[in-house]
């Protein structure tokens, strides 16, 4: 069951990222949960080793996870405008 709403907050901060960043973005839903998923994580990664903001089992929260989202959707623009 963890797994299922993981995906489901994955799918959500997906889609608000998406919203949030200008220009044409890449996939469907699974790809919009595994952007927002790889973005709570980057967002985790960057809070616990760079800030000091979450301890070891916590995670990043909503705002957090959506500006890492954003953040791997502008990497994702910069690469893909480089290689056309």
């Amino acid at each position: 069951m963890h797994w299922l709403w993981v995906f489901v907050i994955g799918l959500v901060v997906g889609v608000v990222a998406k919203l949030l960043t200008p220009g044409k973005d890449p996939g469907g839903f699974i790809i919009t949960a595994i952007i927002g998923i790889a973005g709570s994580l980057l967002a985790t990664w960057v809070g616990q080793q760079l800030f000091g903001w979450y301890q070891a089992g916590q995670s990043a929260g909503f705002i957090a996870s959506v500006v890492g989202a954003v953040v791997l959707l502008l990497l994702y623009h910069l690469v893909k405008r480089k290689s056309t």
